[in-house]
């Protein structure tokens, strides 16, 4: 029995060395592979939530949920990160489905995926990163913004609003659903 112990806590004592956990807030650059940033002050949490608005006849509902320990793969450096993942649905005036991601499971390339790069100020902004839609039309940077416990200030600066038929094929739906807006506030439900 005492020798599975010592097999036990050697394995352990490697694994804990392999896999060093950081705060969140740490720069990606100056952590070792395959290491761990967790929200060990609790960052995401405030914006975890359902959330509504309404932008030019549409609304707009997002479910924020905190997700731990994504893989991320930059190519040169492997990491686990804790991350605020939105998912979303577009409804037009009719109550129409536009979009939804709703049901979506995480991946950092899925067509239609925000999540978070960046959480501030101690919680209180996010840097998102959103993939675009079809042919990666719309992808960009989305900053959220608390404005108090139950509102967000919405901003979205997508990179790339437009293709062209040699590059995305015209039969795909390259339509941006999500407001290209900035301070619109989304209300906690």
């Amino acid at each position: 029995m005492s020798r599975l112990l010592k097999i036990l806590g050697i394995f352990a004592v490697f694994f804990c060395k392999s896999q060093q956990t950081y705060p969140l807030l740490t720069s990606v650059d100056s952590v070792p592979n395959m290491s761990h940033l967790k929200d060990t002050n609790n960052e995401l949490q405030s914006f975890v939530g359902t959330y509504v608005s309404n932008y030019n006849g549409n609304q707009i509902t997002f479910y924020i949920t905190k997700e731990s320990d994504q893989f991320f793969d930059y190519g040169n450096k492997q990491i686990y990160m804790d991350i605020l993942y939105v998912r979303y649905t577009v409804k037009d005036s009719s109550s129409n489905i536009l979009q939804t991601t709703q049901n979506m499971t995480f991946k950092s390339d899925k067509l239609n995926t925000i999540f978070s790069l960046w959480v501030t100020e101690n919680g209180n902004k996010a840097l998102l990163n959103y993939t675009g839609t079809n042919c990666s039309v719309g992808w960009g940077d989305i900053r959220l913004k608390k404005i108090n416990s139950t509102q967000l200030s919405w901003e979205y600066r997508p990179d790339d609003i437009v293709t062209t038929a040699s590059k995305c094929p015209p039969t795909l739906d390259t339509k941006i659903y999500l407001p290209e807006t900035k301070d619109l506030i989304f209300t906690k439900q």
